[in-house]
C-alpha cells in the first residue's frame, strides 16, 4: 500500500513538472536592433502618377514627421507593459502610439479599435515607416485589440514597435507567425 501511494505521488510529481511554465527574465534591459531606414519611406514616381498624389519622397514634411514619431516610439523600447499606461513606468500598445504621436502634435484616439478608424486604409504592400498595423489577438473576438507602429520596411519584411503583455515595448516582425495570423489591416495617419 505504501509503495503504491509513493508510486502515485512520484507519477503525479513527474507529470506536474511538465505543466509548469518557466517565466522569462532579463538580466539586462532589452535593446532595439532595428535601424529604421529613410529609404523605406520613398516611393517611385510611377506610384505618384498612378494615384495623382506626390510620392512620399516629394513630401519631406511627411518623411520628417514619420522619422520623429518612430524615434519617439523607439525611445520607449524595454518599458514594461501596463494596461492603460502611458508613461515610462508602464505602457500598453495604444498608449505607446498615443504618446508617440501626441509628442509631435498629432492627436489619436486612446484605444486601438478607435485608432483603427482614423487615417486611410492602405494595402500591406504599400506600408511605410510611420504607418499603423492593427491586430485581433483574442481567440474569441473579432474586434481589433492591438496596434503597432511600422519602424522599418526591409524588402518584404515589416518591423513594428508595440507593447506586449509578456515582454513590454518591443520591435517585432510581421513575418512572425502569431502577428502575421492576427494582422487585420494597415492605416496611414501621416
Amino acid at each position: 500500500m505504501i509503495k503504491k501511494t509513493i508510486s502515485v505521488a512520484l507519477l503525479f510529481l513527474i507529470t506536474a513538472c511538465g505543466v509548469v511554465k518557466k517565466k522569462t527574465t532579463y538580466r539586462t534591459t532589452p535593446s532595439v536592433t532595428v535601424a529604421a531606414k529613410l529609404d523605406s519611406l520613398k516611393t517611385t514616381e510611377t506610384d505618384s502618377l498612378a494615384t495623382g498624389e506626390p510620392a512620399l519622397a516629394e513630401k519631406p514634411d511627411v518623411l520628417e514627421k514619420a522619422e520623429e514619431v518612430v524615434s519617439t516610439a523607439l525611445a520607449f523600447a524595454g518599458v514594461r507593459y501596463k494596461y492603460g499606461g502611458t508613461t515610462r513606468k508602464g505602457m500598453d500598445c495604444s498608449g505607446l502610439l498615443y504618446v508617440s504621436f501626441l509628442e509631435h502634435d498629432i492627436s489619436l484616439p486612446r484605444v486601438s479599435y478607435h485608432m483603427a478608424n482614423e487615417g486611410e486604409a492602405i494595402p500591406l504592400a504599400e506600408v511605410n515607416k510611420g504607418d499603423l498595423l492593427f491586430f485581433t489577438t483574442s481567440k474569441r473576438g473579432k474586434k481589433i485589440n492591438h496596434v503597432g507602429l511600422v519602424v522599418a520596411v526591409e524588402g518584404e519584411e515589416i518591423k513594428f514597435i508595440h507593447a506586449t503583455t509578456s515582454r513590454g515595448v518591443i520591435v517585432s516582425s510581421l513575418r512572425e507567425g502569431f502577428w502575421n495570423y492576427a494582422f487585420v489591416k494597415a492605416t496611414r495617419i501621416l
